[in-house]
């Protein structure tokens, strides 16, 4: 009979370390040096932060306080109750704005709790004013416009609309008029200044005076032309290349260490993992480590590596939930063996090259790391 005394440490806080398979390794003096060299690089804008997904999977109770002391004083999340966790570790006189805005039902909860929503519709724009008028004050609101990704935003005749009626706007106060880049990581794509231009345009025929706010994470790395008075990296702050293509002048924030649940060695014609995609063409030596597609690495990985004492590992056939098996003939016998480690993520090899590996992008990858490690947050100072 087992008698549980106690409950189990919030899966958002880690396991310990005793008992995860893996260690995940979160740097945040590098966040905080990001956020810096971001903030050097738009000295006439405000450098916002954005911590939305609980900080790209990274946990927004440990990195927002790292951000804070480096000097950040505006934060973005996507959702109202993210900004409901956040408030806590940022104090009340940071300013967190919620990308989505409320629902109808969030609305008051929003306002309570000093969020600013960001208004993305006639209908939003019509729930925060009722509530606005109900309570007899003025409520701080951003604007957003769609000027050409078609996901978020009032339309252009949206704001024709707004321009003709002013009063739609009654009892708001417009700190902010923003829009998206959908082609911010394509420096030469013409996408970006027709999407700056059409921001300027819209946002002078809005019966109000606000600041712009355009570039996200690569839109600071386009220049001053896409700065305007606020900039919102989020990627960037944990390492994310900005520019696919050119250096990363950015630290690498994370680092993942997985235990070696076991080795074996395969004869010529043994074949490795479901659907037994892959086959020895001769004599080698395997482990199976402790992560898997659950703790964020594709199942389906292509050219994917994993690191021991400077040596890169092959990932061989496919990934499982909870384990993946690499070729680690090149470590001699004795080196690496069961409860071993291997990085996954290191200085040499990040975020952004396992994206290049599945596919995808270094967001995903971030946002995508599972709960099931053991979480290390370092700072010397």
């Amino acid at each position: 009979m087992y008698v549980v005394t106690q409950a189990p440490t919030p899966m958002h806080a880690g396991w310990p370390a005793q008992r995860a398979g893996a260690v995940l390794s979160v740097n945040l003096d590098a966040v905080a040096h990001n956020y810096r060299l971001l903030r050097a690089r738009v000295p006439n804008a405000v450098c916002a932060a954005v911590v939305k997904a609980d900080a790209y999977g990274l946990g927004a109770a440990q990195v927002a306080p790292a951000l804070v002391q480096a000097g950040a004083t505006q934060f973005f999340v996507a959702h109202v109750d993210e900004g409901l966790a956040l408030r806590p570790h940022v104090g009340e006189q940071v300013g967190i704005t919620v990308l989505h805005g409320p629902r109808p039902d969030a609305v008051e909860a929003c306002l309570a709790h000093g969020l600013r929503p960001v208004l993305n519709s006639v209908e939003q724009i019509g729930w925060v004013r009722a509530v606005a008028q109900a309570q007899q004050r003025r409520v701080g609101v951003v604007l957003q416009l769609d000027t050409g990704m078609s996901r978020f935003g009032l339309s252009a005749q949206d704001v024709a609309d707004i321009a003709a009626d002013p009063a739609v706007l009654d009892g708001l106060d417009v700190q902010l008029v923003m829009s998206h880049l959908a082609c911010a990581d394509e420096r030469a794509n013409p996408a970006n200044a027709e999407q700056a231009a059409r921001l300027v345009a819209y946002a002078a025929q809005l019966p109000v005076s606000a600041p712009l706010s355009l570039a996200a994470s690569s839109g600071v790395f386009l220049g001053p032309d896409y700065h305007f008075g606020l900039v919102r990296p989020g990627a960037a702050l944990y390492g994310v290349a900005p520019q696919p293509g050119e250096p990363n002048p950015l630290r690498p924030v994370v680092g993942l260490k997985a235990h070696v649940l076991q080795t074996r060695t395969l004869s010529k014609g043994d074949r490795v993992g479901y659907g037994l995609t892959w086959r020895a063409e001769g004599p080698c030596r395997v482990a199976t480590i402790a992560v898997g597609y659950a703790d964020g690495f594709v199942r389906a990985r292509a050219n994917g590596l994993v690191w021991f004492g400077g040596q890169p590992l092959p990932i061989l056939g496919r990934i499982s939930m909870d384990s993946m098996t690499v070729d680690i003939s090149a470590i001699p016998p004795g080196q690496l063996e069961a409860d071993g480690m291997v990085e996954l993520l290191n200085e040499t090899y990040g975020v952004d090259d396992v994206a290049r590996a599945e596919g995808t992008i270094g967001y995903e990858v971030l946002t995508s790391l599972g709960h099931r490690y053991h979480r290390n947050y370092t700072r010397t100072a």
